[in-house]
């Protein structure tokens, strides 16, 4: 499929090239053109004419769990431990793996309505969210979930050497639960894989004040920390979350070359914190971002994400704090290398075509004094009108092009939890 975007706003947030007015040329799953004037590379199988509208990259949703959508606004108002123990592990017990592949599905729906081109996804029956990814055409990196109620070290690294060779849109990280989650021995035998591997590892790090007590009180260490002093970040990785980080893990997390994935919705609504983006940015570690589950979220928007990102580091350090143009790299790039796609980090010659248009054309966008800027502090889901992922338009105008019918997934989404007690 060769496909000529003209007409167009272009982002490429590259780290170099300014947004430019031209053309983008798509041959298979790759950019193959970009310029003033790409006329002259067809014949080409379609030509849109984006009337002005902008291409940019695809946001890469690093941190969630796509499958629990069936437990989006029923397991609510809830501090975390509550949360999980009271609401989300009775329910999840009784899913099947069929049942993560349709609630999959459903929620990479709302990915690509948020213009969502990738995920980082962390769930059980990842051959299930595997499966999800490429029937759709979207794009995945799976991550390892081990803790003591299942999963092993053999496990993931098995998992490690199969995923990384599924498919061209999955990606394996190799990775665990949490600390909270997982005693000492499963803990000692995920290091030395990761020493065998020689791989990045990531987890869920300082999401709660509670979690990081019960780690000093039985190891006197903080997790990250902790984890570290076993060697689990001996090769790089990432946490999701980080909120309640000391200053020398913060020296871990830089010296480590460590990626923090911060989710600032789920965090709000489950008042567990807010993470110290302005410190990381300030520090230099990279930052994602990511909505977390459907359940603790409750939704998959990115805008919402990109906004709150900013906005809640404003209110402590000031109006100055996290620029809007920062929020974007970390949504597009620093998504994409913390998933394992650096060939879908940005818009460029021979870089995977993950792309998406935002309608200018609509009173929140208008007037265009700083594009950039505007995407982040008032742009919403409403102003996606097409994903493309590896070169096929996944979503255009509100329709799916996915290879099954929304509603038969909405029904089959509603019948799971109805079954459920």
């Amino acid at each position: 499929m060769k496909t000529r975007f003209f007409n167009a706003r272009i982002l490429p947030i590259d780290g170099v090239t300014p947004l430019f007015t031209g053309e983008l040329v798509t041959n298979g799953s790759v950019v193959s053109y970009l310029g003033s004037d790409g006329s002259g590379l067809g014949p080409f199988d379609r030509e849109i004419d984006c009337r002005g509208n902008l291409i940019m990259p695809g946001f890469k949703n690093a941190h969630t769990h796509s499958a629990m959508t069936f437990l989006r606004s029923l397991a609510d108002d809830l501090p975390l431990q509550r949360w999980l123990t009271e609401q989300v592990f009775p329910k999840e017990a009784q899913l099947t793996p069929d049942d993560v592949y349709v609630l999959t599905k459903l929620a990479i729906l709302e990915y690509l309505t948020s213009g969502v081109t990738a995920m980082f996804d962390m769930y059980f029956s990842r051959d299930s969210i595997a499966q999800a990814v490429v029937d759709t055409g979207f794009r995945g990196a799976l991550v390892g979930c081990a803790n003591d109620y299942g999963g092993t070290a053999q496990e993931t690294a098995d998992e490690y050497e199969r995923f990384s060779k599924f498919h061209p849109r999955i990606t394996y990280r190799l990775g665990f639960h949490a600390e909270y989650t997982t005693s000492y021995p499963l803990l000692k035998d995920l290091a030395d894989m990761v020493r065998s591997l020689r791989q990045p590892f990531f987890t869920h790090l300082c999401e709660t004040q509670a979690e990081v007590d019960s780690c000093v009180g039985h190891s006197g260490m903080q997790p990250i920390e902790y984890l570290d002093s076993l060697g689990m970040f001996d090769y790089g990785g990432g946490g999701y979350h980080c909120v309640h980080v000391s200053e020398r893990e913060m020296e871990i997390l830089k010296e480590r070359g460590m990626t923090v994935v911060t989710c600032p919705g789920s965090n709000t609504k489950l008042a567990s914190g807010v993470a110290p983006v302005y410190e990381y940015l300030q520090r230099g570690i990279p930052v994602a971002v990511g909505t977390d589950g459907p359940a603790s979220n409750n939704c998959l928007d990115m805008f919402r994400e990109m906004f709150l990102v900013t906005g809640l580091q404003k209110l402590r350090h000031g109006a100055e704090a996290v620029d809007a143009l920062d929020v974007l790299n970390m949504a597009c790039r620093n998504g994409a290398y913390a998933c394992g796609f650096d060939d879908c980090d940005c818009l460029a010659v021979g870089k995977q075509a993950d792309l998406i248009m935002l309608d200018l054309h609509q009173p929140n966008m208008q007037p265009l004094n700083n594009i950039e800027k505007n995407i982040v502090y008032s742009g919403s889901k409403q102003n996606v009108i097409l994903t493309m992922v590896a070169g096929k338009v996944l979503y255009e105008n509100g329709e799916f092009f996915i290879g099954d019918d929304p509603e038969r997934i909405y029904a089959e989404a509603n019948r799971i939890i109805r079954r459920m007690k």
